[in-house]
């Protein structure tokens, strides 16, 4: 089989039937009347709840009002400090500003990409913070995860997990978000977890936390015409839920169909000038994306290259939190050591998505070897 064109992620990878039965449940729920909610979106619910191994969940429109939300039910209050990684989506900055508090956004580290312990326990000592948003990247969990946690609660600092990019993670055999004081996800179609369109949900070991963050998400109701908060509308349509519910039941095989992908790149184009990096130990990733480093110079040239051959590619995250130029109004305080700047200029994904093909995967790997031989 010729393959001519890679794209980074294709959402139109289906299983068998797939789609039929979505369209025959979407039907049966128009014809009863069930448009925001409904049996639909509680048996997706459930769904997620047992497939995520979470004590409890609330359901939402989006992962960006799933931070929001998980904030202020963990108790998140105007004026807060939060601190954010400085490597992260534009999502955790301006949720911590849209609940009132404080971003302070804090480095990673080069090797990990993501927070470590000392880190925190620097910005701790330095700002004295109330809460720490940590958010678990490209598929993994931040390598200290459980000694983030065990400090967080000495500390009675308040810990939200943004673990949009987490769905499906384990952590010692554990589900990273099951296991998580308050973690959140998101269900937007790229993710490995998809629904149709826009969807979300606030996770937690304390049922209460999530019970307020439904309250929230429905305008702060305790009745129908009472509202005991001051909440907004961020409910969950029947769509989305039918969708992402029937998803839930292709779950492992997408996710084992995403790690070969990434396994088979860092097997197959290792001792190149692309260092890959894997996940920390402990972690078995949901292969949401490979992640490689590059010589900021060289990059450019490998991107024009793979676009001369029709192949995708990502650089997830091209910017830091502390240099966007939104943050300046509202960022008071950072622990900016440049390493997050450093990481967006180096930063390279290559296609990665469920049922990509063997002959998709070895013409990305055999376009990546012939760059990198003419250059010798």
């Amino acid at each position: 089989m010729t393959v001519s064109r890679v794209p980074f992620i294709d959402l139109l990878r289906f299983e068998p039937g797939f789609l039929e039965t979505v369209s025959t449940r979407v039907n049966s729920a128009l014809k009863e009347g069930h448009f925001v909610s409904g049996p639909e979106v509680e048996s997706c619910r459930k769904a997620l709840l047992e497939n995520s191994r979470s004590t409890s969940l609330a359901l939402c429109a989006n992962g960006t009002d799933a931070i929001q939300l998980a904030l202020r039910a963990a108790g998140v209050k105007t004026g807060d400090r939060v601190l954010i990684p400085n490597m992260t989506f534009w999502a955790s900055f301006e949720a911590v500003v849209n609940v009132g508090a404080e971003p302070i956004p804090i480095d990673v580290e080069w090797d990990t990409f993501h927070l470590s312990l000392a880190r925190i326990e620097e910005a701790v000592a330095k700002f004295s913070p109330q809460a720490l948003l940590l958010a678990q990247l490209y598929g993994w969990a931040a390598p200290e995860t459980e000694s983030i946690r065990d400090y967080c609660v000495a500390k009675k600092l308040m810990l939200v997990e943004d673990s949009a990019q987490a769905y499906g993670t384990l952590l010692n055999g554990k589900s990273v978000i099951g296991e998580a004081p308050v973690a959140t996800t998101s269900f937007y179609p790229a993710k490995v977890l998809g629904a149709s369109g826009d969807a979300g949900a606030v996770f937690s070991k304390d049922p209460k936390i999530t019970e307020l963050a439904a309250r929230l998400a429905n305008h702060g109701r305790l009745d129908h015409y009472e509202h005991g908060w001051v909440g907004w509308n961020s409910r969950v349509g029947v769509y989305e839920s039918i969708f992402l519910e029937e998803s839930v039941k292709h779950i492992d095989a997408r996710l084992a169909s995403r790690r070969k992908v990434t396994e088979l790149y860092r097997r197959e184009l290792s001792g190149l000038p692309l260092e890959f990096l894997s996940p920390p130990k402990g972690v078995h990733e949901n292969g949401y994306l490979s992640v490689a480093r590059i010589d900021a110079e060289l990059r450019p040239q490998l991107i024009d290259f793979l676009k001369s051959k029709n192949i995708g590619y990502g650089t997830v995250y091209p910017g830091a939190m502390s240099r966007q130029p939104g943050a300046k109004e509202w960022m008071k305080h950072s622990l900016d050591t440049g390493t997050a700047d450093r990481i967006a200029r180096s930063v390279l994904n290559l296609p990665c998505f469920a049922s990509m093909t063997d002959h998709e995967t070895g013409y990305v790997i055999d376009t990546v070897k012939t760059f990198f031989k003419t250059r010798v």
